[in-house]
């Protein structure tokens, strides 16, 4: 697990612009807390964010430690988060886990992310023993162009930085191919339905069911926020937008590995009073639905 000791390291481990299994491997320590007490962790993070810590992270981290107080037979089924003051990437994360309750079927554990000696996150986790029901169905995926036949995200961005902003040189442990037009060759005016992207985490993961689980929390919170804009034919780089995840919501519905490509398709049904409201959608490669997500975020246009 990441110490304090390791924490220079861990804000140094991957450099500007590398991807892949390097920077998957910083991940998997980013999601490997410290145990300080029964019930109470510590997680670090890299010097690879802006200004703030990525919400994905503070959510992926908070679901790990809420795993850490169950037992080998429970799976997390959902979990619902709101985000209520902005991450510092400069010190670590505090999680102390409350064992809300101890069910036959179902447990449920909430979480507090504690920095500079205020909660900046909350989440509320529900784990269950799995069971074969009695009926089974799900939403089809969209009829999509194969992950393989489409560009890579660094080969799409290459040469934008003075377009897309400083973020682009970032580690990104999470690969991104687009389906639907990317933000920064959106025309004003122009609208799209939904977002519609395939990613996976970009390197090899151990064959832990939970850790999945977590990383691909941490990548369900990339990209959601964004088909509020895409309604509008708005983006990040080019309208002056501010924006902010004001909570985050991921169901599980079937078993995946993070490390192999799903499609993520989310659109907006709301806009109003400077939020924005997204859901989303989450197919493996085979095409089977393995996740639900729901967001609301602040949106303010200049």
């Amino acid at each position: 697990m990441a110490h304090p000791q390791e924490f220079s390291a861990l804000r140094h481990a991957a450099a500007p612009g590398q991807d892949g299994q390097l920077a998957v491997d910083m991940l998997v320590k980013l999601l490997d807390l410290e145990k300080l007490e029964e019930d109470l962790f510590r997680g670090l993070s890299p010097a690879v964010t802006l200004q703030r810590t990525f919400g994905g992270q503070v959510a992926g981290q908070a679901l790990v430690a809420a795993g850490r107080t169950m037992g080998p037979d429970w799976e997390v089924h959902s979990l619902h988060s709101y985000f209520l003051r902005p991450g510092d990437p400069a010190i670590p994360i505090i999680y102390h886990v409350n064992r809300v309750r101890d069910g036959r079927n179902f447990s449920t554990r909430q979480v507090e992310a504690i920095q500079h000696g205020k909660t900046i996150f909350t989440l509320s986790a529900s784990f269950t023993i799995p069971r074969v029901g009695k009926f089974e169905h799900q939403d089809p995926m969209p009829d999509v162009p194969a992950p393989e036949t489409l560009t890579p995200y660094r080969e799409l961005v290459a040469g934008k930085e003075d377009v897309i902003g400083p973020g682009i040189t970032l580690p990104r442990p999470v690969e991104l191919r687009y389906v639907s037009t990317p933000p920064w060759e959106r025309t004003a005016g122009s609208d799209e339905t939904y977002n519609r992207i395939w990613m996976k985490v970009d390197g090899h993961l151990p064959d832990d069911k939970f850790l999945h689980i977590c990383a691909l929390t941490y990548a369900s919170d990339m990209t959601l926020l964004d088909s509020s804009l895409t309604r509008h034919g708005l983006t990040w780089m080019r309208d002056n937008v501010q924006g902010a995840s004001l909570d985050h919501a991921v169901w599980f519905h079937r078993p995946f590995r993070a490390d192999e490509w799903f499609f993520y398709q989310s659109g907006s049904s709301s806009g109003g009073g400077e939020r924005g409201f997204s859901t989303g959608q989450i197919w493996s490669h085979d095409g089977r639905l393995i996740a639900s997500t729901a967001q609301e975020g602040l949106l303010r246009v200049d």
